[in-house]
């Protein structure tokens, strides 16, 4: 049986969640290496909605796990707190990343 995907309110059609956390990755990790190339503050929820990204497997505990993987990897690092400005969170607190010298050495590769 397979699932519809049902559109929002606007007429658009979500974005279908990746099959397993290790395509997923490999889907969304160019967007984030290129938004930390541009040395810019960022939010993660930023990216997804400037690229229109895919959610996860498990949105609730995979989209932190790719941001500590970039951060481990050496392509981002902390830089403070933001109010998110993702419509569902009600303006709560969110970490603000900001891109290293390996990730614009990685986006130029």
């Amino acid at each position: 049986m397979t699932a519809t995907v049902q559109p929002a309110l606007d007429g658009s059609v979500p974005v279908a969640p990746a099959a397993d956390y290790e395509t997923w990755v490999e889907e969304v990790w160019p967007a984030f290496i290129a938004a930390a190339a541009t040395g810019r503050t960022f939010t993660c929820y930023s990216v997804v909605d400037e690229h229109k990204l895919p959610d996860p497997p498990n949105p609730q505990a995979h989209w932190g796990r790719l941001m500590t993987l970039l951060r481990d990897e050496g392509y981002i690092r902390t830089a403070g707190w933001a109010c998110s400005d993702r419509p569902t969170t009600h303006h709560s607190g969110v970490r603000t990343w900001k891109g290293t010298a390996a990730a614009r050495r990685e986006a130029a590769a």
